[in-house]
């Protein structure tokens, strides 16, 4: 087994673990709608859910319409980054943590959609009345991976990172 598919496998694990589960402790620790204060005036673990995606884009679809759209969508992206995955020689150990990132945060919420219907979400940042929309450790992962791949993109100038030779 290379060692590009330990690490992805290895950061996916990783990813998943501490997605679901602190998804299952908020879950069985905070009651829906109820908030726990952790720095006042900046941040609360808060149980919401949330039927749409990011940021509550199409909540209010109806179930069947956000249910397909988000399935074949998640299905979509995650396909797309496999492709990229084997595309990468073994020695770009960054972007394919970066893209390992994406991918096990788009499988930890595609795993809420298949068991709940929905994405536990619990992680609020507000200041005073304004909240930025509440998010969960695998939105986390997959914006800390896009914003890797981009800087990996950059840095990489003229050269094709998913480029058989290097």
């Amino acid at each position: 087994m290379s060692h590009k598919i330990k690490l992805i496998g290895l950061t996916l694990t990783l990813i998943l673990v501490l997605d679901q589960g602190t998804k299952i402790i908020v879950d069985r620790t905070i009651p829906l709608h109820h908030s726990i204060p952790v720095i006042d005036n900046l941040f609360n673990l808060t149980h919401i859910r949330n039927t749409g995606a990011a940021f509550g884009i199409l909540a209010g679809r109806s179930g069947w319409v956000r249910s397909s759209f988000l399935l074949f969508f998640s299905i979509v992206a995650m396909g797309f980054i496999i492709v990229l995955l084997r595309r990468l020689p073994e020695n770009e150990k960054t972007l394919t943590i970066a893209l390992s990132f994406i991918l096990g945060g788009a499988i930890g919420n595609l795993l809420d959609r298949l068991l709940y219907g929905e994405v536990i979400d619990f992680l609020d940042f507000y200041w005073s009345r304004y909240h930025w929309p509440a998010f969960n450790a695998a939105d986390s992962f997959i914006t800390v991976g896009v914003f890797l791949t981009l800087f990996c993109l950059i840095q990489s100038k003229d050269k094709d990172p998913f480029a058989a030779e290097h």
